[in-house]
């Protein structure tokens, strides 16, 4: 991607901002920009009338197919799973046109279901009445998700404000540089998936000199059946305010960045509270409490690309370019948002860092294993009976997670698929065997990421649960690289044949398919799509085996 392009964005800074205006525009259109927008746009960003048109028709809620959309049902995999979606959406059917509903993936009702958005606003399905009341205006009761603890950090009760940012204020008063060794010494790893140390990205982009430096709270991590950054953005804000300002100190940052998925109208809302109470109180702007910390907030809102939560694909968005991923290096806290360092962190990273300078980094530290410090957030779907959020200690067996937290399962479940729609498929008889942590879910060949647990119930068959994630990978690719941009294709059209014509497919062009996808794609979204396909190989060969020819199916016992 051209830096020339993103010194052009940049040129008015983040208060006038490219890919903001895109939005609007699309708001004032029926839901995409007119030519004539688009060309203005780009005129008075000088960056070519391509540009602004390549970049909106990426986008799923910008794009022209956008326009005259009045409904959206969610597509995520909770949903499919539970098999609500059909019905909602041809109740739907009944009092809007089929051109004026469109679709989302996870407006983080997963543990609900029957998901749906309309007038700007999430729903889910109770009833047809219910449905109907909706379409024509009415408010429907509300989701209600449980919220309980088994150790407190990102869940304690907000105190109020003063109390709150009282942690603040005392933070101002020490050097940055003693602040950044607090976070250091908590071990806090990110929480979006990769687990990078938090503190060694911050101290890389404190090292740089740059006259202008960012924070980016990535809010547009959309792994389907992940809800938590919903819940602290909605239920925490202060908390992940904190945590921007705290991040902004200590790498001398002047800009924090919110960028919200469009899918939680509600988040942006909300956050945007939070930051006119911190206006108000005197905590933002030029000199913060007297500190010498200039800082300030922008909520930029996402309009619909799971690529974005990729954190290079997300810094190209936010300049009003098409959110393709960037080669590294130079990292983004080297040469980032408009090719200035910046710090990109997911929103539970960023909400533990409270509690770190409240009781201390040693103090966090000792929570949970060696390697993987702290507390997680995870987020069980619909097929619990006791569906919800909990937060539990890193080393906290699954097994303790799926049978006393969550209370076992309403209906038999043969697989859960943990970490998203990237993560791995961890069959039943395997829960006994890991636990909530990095290291343990790598070395039995999955991965925690999100912590998101979406259950695959025993009549979803297992070739057709692999189409999904493939059509999904493959709408949701940047389309930068070929690997991914062919593969996930390639691969989605082979299960599709597969389930409709019972066409075999041959097992060793899958198996090379595979290893394309692992070793050539240029980011984790093509890299990881392998992982639960051999997965499924691997646990569910017996089921799979009449889908291929050719080599044997994995079994269990394959290393």
């Amino acid at each position: 991607m051209s830096k020339n392009l993103s010194e052009l964005s940049g040129r008015k800074g983040i208060p006038e901002n490219l890919f903001e205006k895109m939005g609007e525009a699309a708001a004032l259109s029926e839901g995409t920009p007119s030519d004539r927008d688009l060309e203005a746009l780009a005129e008075e960003f000088l960056v070519g009338k391509a540009n602004t048109h390549g970049a909106v028709t990426f986008y799923d809620f910008l794009k022209p197919e956008n326009k005259g959309k009045k409904a959206y049902v969610c597509n995520g995999t909770a949903c499919v799973c539970a098999g609500t979606q059909d019905s909602v959406k041809e109740e739907l059917e009944k009092h809007l046109e089929k051109s004026e509903i469109g679709h989302m993936t996870c407006l983080g009702r997963c543990h609900e279901n029957g998901a749906f958005q309309v007038n700007g606003a999430n729903h889910s399905a109770k009833s047809p009445e219910e449905i109907e009341e909706i379409v024509k205006g009415g408010q429907s009761a509300g989701d209600d998700y449980r919220v309980e603890a088994d150790k407190a950090v990102l869940t304690v009760p907000y105190p109020g404000f003063e109390e709150h940012y009282e942690i603040l204020r005392d933070a101002l008063k020490r050097d940055s540089a003693e602040v950044l060794e607090e976070i250091k010494a908590s071990n806090l790893r990110g929480r979006g998936g990769a687990g990078f140390p938090m503190g060694f990205k911050l101290e890389s982009c404190r090292n740089e000199e740059a006259d202008l430096k960012f924070v980016i709270c990535n809010a547009d991590e959309g792994d389907p059946g992940a809800y938590s950054d919903r819940y602290l953005l909605e239920q925490r804000p202060h908390s992940v305010l904190f945590g921007m300002l705290i991040a902004g100190y200590v790498t001398g940052a002047e800009w924090g960045i919110f960028y919200i998925r469009a899918e939680y109208p509600d988040s942006a809302r909300i956050i945007r509270e939070g930051i006119d109470e911190l206006r108000a109180a005197g905590f933002l702007g030029e000199n913060v409490l007297g500190s010498g910390f200039d800082f300030d907030f922008k909520i930029i809102k996402a309009q619909g690309a799971y690529i974005c939560g990729e954190e290079t694909a997300l810094i190209n968005s936010i300049e009003g370019q098409r959110p393709e991923v960037r080669t590294r290096p130079p990292y983004p806290t080297q040469e980032g948002l408009f090719n200035k360092p910046t710090v990109v962190n997911n929103v539970e990273t960023l909400a533990a860092l409270h509690w770190i300078l409240a009781n201390g980094g040693a103090a966090y530290g000792a929570l949970g294993t060696e390697r993987s410090s702290g507390t997680k957030l995870i987020c069980l779907d619909s097929f619990f009976n006791r569906p919800g959020i909990y937060e539990v200690e890193m080393g906290t067996p699954l097994k303790k997670v799926v049978e006393e937290l969550g209370g076992g399962f309403k209906s038999e479940v043969k697989a859960m698929q943990i970490g998203g729609p990237l993560g791995g498929l961890v069959p039943v008889e395997k829960i006994d065997e890991l636990s909530l942590d990095f290291e343990s879910f790598q070395q039995g060949g999955f991965l925690l990421g999100h912590a998101s647990v979406v259950c695959i119930p025993k009549d979803f068959p297992m070739i057709e649960f692999m189409e999904h994630l493939f059509d999904f990978a493959q709408y949701e690719s940047c389309g930068k690289c070929f690997p991914c941009r062919l593969g996930t294709k390639r691969g989605q059209e082979m299960a599709l044949k597969s389930m409709r014509e019972g066409y075999k497919i041959d097992m060793t062009l899958f198996k090379d398919l595979l290893h394309t996808l692992e070793t050539g794609s240029l980011c984790a979204h093509g890299g990881g799509i392998p992982l639960p396909m051999n997965n499924a190989l691997t646990y569910f060969g017996d089921e799979l085996k009449p889908s291929f020819s050719g080599d044997p199916v994995l079994s269990e016992s394959t290393p």
